[in-house]
Parts: C-alpha cells; structure tokens; sequence
C-alpha cells in the first residue's frame, strides 16, 4: 500500500473545507494534503520532536501533545472530523481514545492494520508472529502495543455507541470492499456517535 493512495483513500472520508484534527499526524503529510487537496483546516497532534518539526516545515499546524494523556483541551464537537491513522495500535488508552474521538468531532475516521489478513494468519499458523511490509517489525521490536482486526473494531465500534458510515480494507494500493477482514492488510472506519 502506497502512502499517496491510503491519503486518498482517506481523504475522500473527509468532506470539503472541514476543520480536521490529526492525532498521531506524524510527519504531517495526510494534514498538508487534505488542507491543499480538499481545502481542510486544523491541527495535528504529535509527540516526536522529528515529526513535529517536518510538519512545520510542511506548514502544518502542530500541537506537541502525548495522546495518553488525554485531550481534556478540545471542547465536545470541536472538530468536523477527528483522524486516527496507524494510531490507535500504538496506544495503551485505545478505547478511550475512541470516545475521545467521538466525543471533540462530529465524525472520526480510523485506519489501522488488519492482524486478521491471510498473511499473518498463516504466518500464526506456522508459528510465527508476521513480518510483512505492514506490520515490519518483529514480536520483540514492535511499537505497536496491540493488535486489532476489521471485525474486532466493529465489535468496539458498537460497544461504544459508534455508527459506521462507511468501512472497507486498503490492500496492494486498491480499496477492498469484499471479505475485507480476510483480504486487507488495513482496516479503515468512518463513524459518528450514535
């Protein structure tokens, strides 16, 4: 999957001109392209000093903020969409920031890898953790504190009172709306509180 085809991808969840939050932007390419590309406003939100300082350099808006410390400081529906792209995997407070997520924007978008693709199924099955081009690292090395699947999100989805309007896998740069659990290495969710 090509970083230009998951942003848009990505992208055409987002409306025109919405002010947008970022969690988790890193370097801020998604945010530049989605203030260029679909006339977007907003901010990122990051904790590497290397990716706040790219995305000052991109002319994005940052705000250097360690997500599991929570974000008390953005009112209920702040934000017309709310990202979490490759983000929710590498936190402690996943659900929570789920609802936090809900909670500051109207809507929320999230992408995540799917741990449920053939694969890494496979990979399991001989007794491996996978290594593949997106899940690189290796069981010991990984910065991924958890792994998810499409179908667990939508169990999480629905625990939480969220109403997906849209859902499909990413595999190989195309969109994967048929058995996306077990055909895409990325699982990406379009919600808004119930």
């Amino acid at each position: 999957m090509t970083e230009l085809t998951t942003m848009k991808a990505i992208a055409q969840l987002v409306p025109q001109g919405a002010r947008v939050l970022d969690l988790g932007c890193g370097d801020g390419a998604l945010l530049e392209h989605l203030v260029r590309e679909r006339g977007c406003t907003g901010y990122g939100v990051e904790l590497d000093d290397a990716n706040v300082l790219a995305c000052t350099r991109r002319g994005v808006n940052v705000l250097q903020l360690n997500l599991e410390d929570g974000l008390a400081i953005f009112g209920d529906n702040s934000f017309d969409v709310v990202l979490q792209i490759d983000t929710l995997q590498h936190l402690r407070n996943a659900e929570v920031m789920l609802q936090e997520t809900a909670r500051i924007g109207k809507q929320g978008v999230v992408a995540f890898p799917n741990f449920a693709h053939w694969q890494n199924r496979l990979s399991v099955l001989r007794g491996r953790m996978p290594v593949t081009r997106r899940l690189p690292y290796q069981w010991y090395d990984t910065p991924n504190i958890r792994v998810g699947t499409y179908k667990d999100f939508e169990v999480l989805a629905t625990k939480n009172r969220l109403r997906i309007l849209d859902s499909f896998g990413l595999q190989g740069g195309e969109v994967v709306r048929s058995l996306p659990n077990l055909l895409a290495t990325t699982a990406v969710f379009h919600f808004e509180h119930a």
